[in-house]
This record gives C-alpha cells, sequence and structure tokens, in this order.
C-alpha cells in the first residue's frame, strides 16, 4: 500500500495535558475511519493533519509534505470539513462554492463550480439560499466546498452527525464515490455500523493513543464470529471507572466481605 498520510511519533500537549500521545500511523488510498470516544484525541489528530495546530513532537507528512514545514503544500493538496456547519445560509448554494473557488484561485471556475454541485446532486437548488436548504443538502454543499479545488485527501470530522438516516446513507454514497475516483479520506465517526460498512480500515484512539488499527472484518474477527465493531470499540476503550483506577468487581467484593 502507498502511504498517503505517513504518521511518526505525533504528539500534542495542551499544558500538562498529553491530547494525543506519540501516535503512528500509514494511510494510504482508502476510506480511513479514526474512531473513540469523546475527548480522545481524534478532533486533535485531524487538526495536526490539517495543519491548523502543530504538534508537540513528532511528525506527519501528506502527500510527501510535512504538515509543519511545508504547511502551505500540504493546505493546497488536502480539504477540510469540520463538524460545524461551514457555510454561510445568507448565499446561494453557487455562491457559497464560488467563494472556495476563488479562495483556492481555481482556474475556469464556473465550469468547475457547476462540476462540484452536479457531483452532490445540488444543481436544481444551486440558486437558492443555504438558509432553505436541508441539513443534509447543508452537507452536501461543505463536501462540494471542499472538492472544488480537487483535493487529494479529504478529512471529514464527524461526516454525517445530527443527520437523519436518509440523509446520512446519502452522504456516504457521495463518500464512497469519491473514494472510487481515487481520492484518500480520512474520518472521523461515532457511528461504529457506518465505520464497519464503509470504512476499509479504522484505528481507535483512547486517551491519545492509538489501541487497535486493521480492517473492521479483522478486528471482528480477533473477537470472535459473532463480534460486532462496537464490541471490538468497547473492548480495547477505558471506561471513566478504569481510567481511574476503580474496579467494581473488587468494590463490590469489599462491600461482600464487610457485610
Amino acid at each position: 500500500m502507498k502511504s498517503v498520510i505517513n504518521i511518526i511519533g505525533l504528539t500534542k500537549y495542551f499544558g500538562s495535558i498529553c491530547a494525543v500521545d506519540h501516535i503512528d500511523l500509514e494511510v494510504g488510498n482508502e476510506i480511513f475511519g479514526l474512531l473513540g470516544p469523546n475527548g480522545a484525541g481524534k478532533s486533535t489528530t485531524v487538526m495536526m493533519l490539517t495543519t491548523l495546530l502543530k504538534p508537540s513532537s513528532g511528525s506527519a507528512r501528506i502527500c510527501g509534505y510535512d504538515v509543519v514545514k511545508d504547511a502551505k503544500k500540504v493546505r493546497g493538496t488536502i480539504s477540510y470539513v469540520p463538524q460545524d456547519m461551514a457555510v454561510d445560509i445568507k448565499l446561494t448554494g453557487r455562491e457559497n462554492v464560488m467563494l472556495y473557488a476563488k479562495l483556492y484561485g481555481v482556474p475556469d471556475r464556473n465550469t468547475r463550480v457547476d462540476d462540484v454541485l452536479e457531483l452532490l446532486g445540488l444543481t436544481g437548488r444551486a440558486g437558492d439560499l443555504v438558509r432553505t436548504y436541508s441539513g443534509g443538502m447543508r452537507r452536501r454543499l461543505e463536501l462540494a466546498q471542499a472538492l472544488v479545488h480537487e483535493p487529494e485527501v479529504l478529512f471529514l470530522d464527524e461526516p454525517t452527525l445530527g443527520l437523519d438516516v436518509a440523509a446520512r446513507k446519502t452522504i456516504w454514497e457521495h463518500i464512497s464515490s469519491l473514494r472510487t475516483r481515487g481520492m484518500t479520506i480520512f474520518m472521523t465517526t461515532h457511528y461504529m455500523e457506518e465505520a464497519d460498512e464503509y470504512c476499509d480500515r479504522v484505528a481507535i484512539i483512547d486517551r491519545g493513543c492509538i489501541v487497535a488499527v486493521d480492517s473492521p472484518g479483522n478486528l471482528k474477527l480477533g473477537l470472535g464470529p459473532d463480534a460486532s465493531l462496537n464490541d471490538v470499540f468497547l473492548e480495547n476503550i477505558k471506561t471513566p471507572e478504569e481510567q481511574t483506577g476503580f474496579d467494581e468487581h473488587k468494590f463490590r467484593s469489599m462491600l461482600r466481605r464487610r457485610g
């Protein structure tokens, strides 16, 4: 597998708190999911890979470019769709995408904007104000913005969060089509069933550390024939009680002895 994203010892401290702890990952031309509980380090990792945060130590390269030394070149090869809405509801759909095309200096902007609007199924509503769009349509518009400069790598932070089942399915159809076109997708999600169905490989991160990496199928097989990806997730993630050293079984045994 040719490495598109190469991460070695990537670490991020906020004061004395270690948010990402010496992680190593290689991601090729695939849909790669980063899974973990809230506060595990998913978004911090993505922000370092997209040049929005500088690592405390370690390194990461995207398409051969260092995220610190070659930050401008990295930004030219990637796109990032954050979890929070990144569209202007006072503009039309087409105006939103055109704004990004101008920011990236896209040549033949009108044609390229029309192309991505068609790709995301938004041509018929391109002239409408975004305030009239549904949540799923706004998410597709964010993807259109991200794709207008033809990036090699697309980062998605919780791409279907808050959407209904039908809208989530539509978004995944578009993400899967991008994968078949040769784009690398690096995403975070809380939806285990989506990661299981659509990701080529996943990594589970807990308290800043990568605790498992493989295809969903291989990870499930390691637990047993009837295991789900959610089972794998729970097997690898420590509960708040375990993180603080609390052992429920020992606690109950102690109470029984005292009783």
